[in-house]
């Protein structure tokens, strides 16, 4: 069977046309990917971000087969059990953030909290930031970067909400004093990715934004909004990208590294007196609190705590800076970003770093890394190499 000849026929993958050029993997553990035709890639991209155990981890290889043998899934309307609770007293436990609904996906977990926000407050407008990106669903859209945003296609069809300017990544008064005047006490909520932009444009902002934005909306009556899908659980250096700031949102979204990678998963949470203003939410996906996610997802948060993760990401983020060193790069956490000054061809950075080892996933000007914390010097060496020769 060809599967690549398949594939081309009938599959669509995602920000492509059908029949592009894809490669099929056959296998992975720890940070490499085996292809079919018996090629190791290093995955500088932890799989969008997910798998920062890496790949074919047996701790989480165990709590699959564990759970598996009692039950793969139940309803969760009416019914509960054991995973999903101790997750949802975990993220409570971890954010400070009392309610836990477990969603299937980043872009759903943003749609709950978008219409926990409206049901509480009874407004429907939001503020944000411009450079952001939120996911690819209708609501998450209406407030990803109108302009640069991959979603203009559909702009005639999505609401309206408040855009402030890019957040600098220096202190700038003038800047602040914008967010001063466009948080109204009109609006249900704002709603940022904190810290770091990420598919929007992989930019790195000053954490006196956030302060300034909680500040005000806790002034005013609005909700504030943290979406740490992309980066939550140490991707910034910080367990979250609020704590780089010191503050706790009303609302926060959280997705990706949830389960190390290995199913999809997400969690919206929100303060008691959020949930107390809003009574039944009025959404409920079909695989919501899934016992094998929850259950992964419990063992990933067990490995969370067990290694020592803030000193493996700042030693990826001092690789990162060495090697990127003389070029338009920024480095934060375990985050690296080359930004190109024009559109980078895909096909091409990718055959580059598919020739040194490696794999990644460039878009619009940007060449970036994201790699599993537990990478070697070595390894990550060659990520370096690869985006360091892509950008030549």
């Amino acid at each position: 069977m060809d599967i690549l000849a398949l594939d081309r026929e009938h599959v669509w993958h995602p920000y492509a046309a059908p029949g592009t050029l894809v490669h099929q993997v056959v296998g992975a553990k720890g940070v490499r990917l085996t292809l079919a035709d018996g090629r190791e890639l290093i995955d500088g991209m932890s799989s969008w971000w997910a798998a920062i155990h890496g790949y074919n981890h047996p701790r989480l290889n165990q709590a699959l087969r564990s759970q598996l043998d009692s039950m793969a899934h139940v309803m969760f309307g009416g019914l509960t059990h054991e995973p999903a609770v101790r997750l949802a007293q975990r993220l409570a436990a971890m954010t400070g953030l009392e309610k836990v609904f477990l969603a299937d996906s980043g872009s759903v977990s943003v749609e709950v909290a978008i219409k926990m926000a409206m049901q509480a407050t009874g407004r429907s407008r939001l503020m944000t930031v411009r450079g952001g990106y939120h996911g690819d669903t209708f609501g998450a859209m209406a407030v990803c970067d109108p302009v640069n945003g991959m979603h203009h296609l559909f702009a005639g069809a999505l609401p309206q909400h408040v855009f402030a300017g890019l957040p600098p990544a220096e202190h700038d008064e003038a800047y602040l004093d914008e967010l001063d005047r466009l948080v109204t006490p009109d609006l249900a909520a704002v709603i940022v990715e904190p810290i770091v932009q990420g598919a929007g444009g992989m930019r790195f902002y000053h954490p006196g934004v956030l302060r300034r934005l909680r500040e005000l909306t806790a002034a005013r009556g609005v909700l504030l909004i943290a979406d740490e899908i992309a980066t939550g659980f140490g991707r910034t250096g910080e367990l979250f990208g609020c704590d780089h700031a010191g503050i706790r949102p009303d609302i926060m979204c959280l997705g990706k590294a949830l389960t190390g990678g290995y199913m999809t998963l997400a969690a919206t949470l929100c303060t008691a007196e959020v949930a107390s203003r809003i009574g039944v939410l009025m959404h409920g996906p079909t695989y919501m609190g899934n016992p094998l996610a929850t259950a992964v997802a419990n063992a990933s948060l067990d490995l969370l705590e067990e290694r020592p993760w803030r000193e493996e990401v700042r030693q990826i983020g001092n690789v990162l800076r060495e090697g990127l060193a003389g070029r338009d790069s920024r480095v934060m956490g375990a985050i690296g970003v080359i930004e190109m000054p024009e559109p980078v061809d895909v096909a091409k950075v990718q055959r580059i770093a598919m020739e040194c080892g490696v794999w990644l996933r460039p878009f619009g000007r940007l060449i970036y890394t994201m790699p599993p914390y537990g990478i070697s010097r070595q390894d990550l060496s060659a990520v370096v190499e690869a985006m360091v020769r892509a950008s030549a």
